[in-house]
């Protein structure tokens, strides 16, 4: 594990990046999932070597803030609870999401977990995919009812079922919730399909190719998607009606029925993605109580814990309120996320977290809300319905999403004030109350 990994800016598990409050360390999870005994060691590390600190991240990892000098300390427990990578060079490419209840969810085309076990050994395994950039990334959605579908992913796959098949949707350099696949393979081709893929974007790719993007404006998907027919060994199936079905799911906080008959999962959230060592350690002790001792992470940046009997949900919610968690999806902080903003990023104009919980006081009912400290936009992976964009301490411009505009959308207002911003969206929310 003493392989240097690859100059980024992107924290990793063996790169911590430094900000104002201190080091980050991101610890990636796979498929989200943590064991408690796991949790408990990010807790135990973030609370002896670090400020205690640990963020939900939109892509359903976990980052611990404010780490001091004893890098090596904090890394090395991480290690060995199981939360690295199988080498040192592999840490960055282990960017593969599926939904946070993937073999559990009652409305799955599939399990995808097979799949996405093979294809996450093949990421650390496969030498050249080292090159990838850090945030290259794949999605394997199984078709369930929650699921992340408009965070934009280099490569994404989504399963459904035509004349008794199970097969498999791709699109480059999108998601699934606006863009129609490009073609679909078997499920048995699905870990080639994803191989032959990677391969040949790293065959094709210049070095300011980092991302799929970036290749299809030199190139275009359909020379792209040629070329990778010629390398799997299945035709590629053209795809003409099907679309992916796309619930629009806000929050998903609650508690909801598993697959398996009796059993729930149960759905919090830290207020704006932060969570501290001591409140991760009774989620691992509450995973473990009425669990299967397994915690998820979701792109919502909240929890989930599966497997928990019906009988006992409402005792966990109650729990989960007591640690300050949020567990009424109507709460109108459980949809508003915010950056780190200038209390701890060099780049943020202005304390978007605390801004962030002033303005959910000022609404009565839930939107889905980003306050950005700067253009970077690093707390929302996908455009949100509102973005306030911070133009100095306390001030924001504010954008409607427009699918015909690029960026944040619309700008509809310039250097509001905070105040000023949740009066104006509460106005709105009053006059369309259907919007």
């Amino acid at each position: 594990m003493t392989t240097p990994v690859r100059p980024s800016g992107c924290p990793g598990l063996l790169r911590i990046v430094q900000a104002m409050d201190g080091g980050i360390c991101r610890v990636k999870l796979a498929g989200g999932v943590i064991t408690a005994q796991q949790a408990e060691a990010v807790a135990d590390v973030a609370q002896r070597y670090a400020s205690g600190v640990i963020e939900v991240t939109n892509r359903s990892n976990l980052q611990i803030r404010g780490i001091g000098s004893e890098h090596a300390a904090l890394i090395e427990p991480l290690l060995a609870a199981g939360l690295g990578p199988a080498n040192a060079a592999s840490d960055d490419v282990r960017n593969l999401m599926l939904s946070p209840t993937a073999g559990i969810d009652p409305q799955q085309t599939l399990d995808t977990w097979p799949l996405a076990r093979q294809i996450l050994v093949s990421l650390e395994s496969t030498s050249r995919f080292a090159e990838l950039s850090a945030k290259f990334a794949v999605q394997l959605d199984g078709g369930e009812a929650l699921a992340m579908l408009e965070h934009h992913h280099d490569l994404w796959l989504s399963a459904f079922t035509c004349k008794g098949q199970t097969l498999l949707a791709f699109g480059l350099a999108g998601c699934p919730a606006h863009d129609a696949p490009l073609g679909a393979v078997p499920l048995e081709q699905g870990h080639e399909l994803v191989m032959a893929a990677l391969t040949l974007f790293l065959d094709l790719a210049c070095p300011e190719h980092t991302r799929m993007r970036h290749l299809f404006k030199d190139l275009a998907v359909t020379d792209f998607v040629a070329q990778l027919a010629l390398r799997i060994a299945v035709p590629i199936v053209p795809v003409t009606t099907w679309r992916r079905d796309v619930l629009a799911v806000q929050s998903p906080i609650g508690t909801y029925p598993q697959q398996e008959g009796g059993r729930v999962y149960v759905v919090a959230a830290p207020p704006l993605g932060r969570l501290d060592a001591v409140i991760l350690n009774e989620l691992a002790q509450l995973a473990t109580q009425y669990g299967n001792a397994t915690l998820r992470f979701t792109p919502w940046q909240s929890v989930l814990l599966p497997n928990v009997p019906a009988a006992d949900a409402s005792q966990v919610t109650q729990r989960l309120q007591a640690l300050g968690l949020i567990c009424d999806a109507q709460n109108p902080l459980a949809h508003v996320v915010a950056c780190t903003g200038s209390s701890a990023c060099a780049k943020g104009l202005a304390d978007t977290k605390q801004d962030a919980r002033q303005l959910a006081g000022r609404l009565s009912q839930p939107l889905t809300i980003h306050l950005t400290g700067c253009q970077r936009s690093c707390a929302a992976a996908h455009v949100a319905p509102v973005t306030l964009l911070a133009v100095a301490p306390g001030h924001y411009d504010l954008y409607l999403r427009a699918s015909e505009h690029p960026g944040f959308g619309v700008l509809r207002e310039r250097n509001l004030t905070i105040e000023a911003a949740g009066d104006w969206l509460e106005a709105r929310q009053r006059s369309n109350p259907d919007d």
